[in-house]
């Protein structure tokens, strides 16, 4: 009788066992389905994640910049590349390779350009490939070769080239640096140490180091990057923190200053004096 009335009272518990662990699989499973997924959609869609352009490519006169020409340049590939230039108005003043963020399209900085024309230095602004006014598809080695590209086409004309890129554009501005020590000067406007290390940050949940495609890594060369180079970061910035300016400081050593500034966020460094400090770094001409 004792026998019999264990296996009574058991088996409504191996039941209710059964059932949980069924129920607990499923959430399991599709809990697992809902991240599959998830992780799917951001492969599948991590360019236009990363590449953001946006708009019509302006007239520069239209956009205040009347002596600024367009031109249209073929890379290496063949792919047909717009880029805005206009002459340095002071002789001898260096050429600002101007490598724009990832947001929109050149028209968005006509008044970072007019501050750099106005102080008599030259511009070179070319709009990414994959962006108004350009052909091809943006990708990170892509746009590093162009950016080569663009600044062996100046300094076959024996300009002096400063080296400016603008959040996304430091990745690419830095890469050339890297591979043209000659260049007078580098300013990365809120850098970052890797995109994918921005990404890892604000996914943690997501294997971001093995999804994406461009990493973008100015940390793996800024140690090698001779020319002199200014950092400008906003305390601010939650776009990108202000500990990946730090990082990329400390790796270029003597080579880099770094300037702070304490109510800087991503977009608006050049309203709290960018542009005057980058002047003060620059010898006369």
């Amino acid at each position: 009788m004792t026998h019999a009335h264990i296996n009574e009272h058991s088996e409504p518990v191996r039941s209710n066992a059964a059932r949980l662990k069924g129920f607990l699989v499923l959430v399991a499973v599709i809990g697992g389905a809902i991240y599959a997924c998830i992780v799917g959609y951001m492969y599948l869609n991590q360019q236009s994640l990363l590449f953001k352009p946006a708009g019509e490519l302006p007239d520069p006169g239209t956009v205040g910049l009347a002596d600024v020409d367009v031109m249209s340049l073929p890379m290496s590939d063949g792919v047909m590349v717009t880029a805005w230039f206009a002459p340095a108005a002071t002789p001898g003043a260096p050429t600002v390779l101007f490598f724009h963020g990832q947001g929109g399209n050149l028209g968005d900085r006509a008044d970072r350009m007019r501050e750099i024309l106005n102080s008599g230095l030259g511009l070179f602004a070319p709009s990414y490939r994959g962006y108004p006014g350009s052909e091809g598809e943006p990708s990170e080695l892509a746009l590093i070769a162009d950016g080569i590209q663009m600044f062996d086409r100046l300094d076959g004309q024996k300009l002096d080239i400063v080296l400016h890129g603008q959040s996304l554009g430091t990745a690419v501005a830095a890469a050339v640096a890297e591979q043209r020590p000659n260049a007078r000067l580098l300013v990365l406007e809120a850098p970052f140490t890797a995109s994918v290390d921005v990404a890892a940050e604000r996914y943690p949940w997501l294997p971001v180091s093995a999804l994406m495609k461009d990493q973008f890594a100015t940390r793996d060369f800024m140690a090698h990057i001779t020319v002199p180079t200014l950092i400008f970061h906003g305390a601010r910035d939650e776009t990108v923190p202000l500990h990946h300016g730090k990082a990329l400081a400390a790796m270029a050593g003597d080579a880099a200053q770094i300037h702070i500034i304490p109510d800087g966020t991503h977009n608006d460094l050049w309203s709290h004096g960018l542009w005057g400090e980058v002047q003060k770094t620059l010898p006369q001409y």
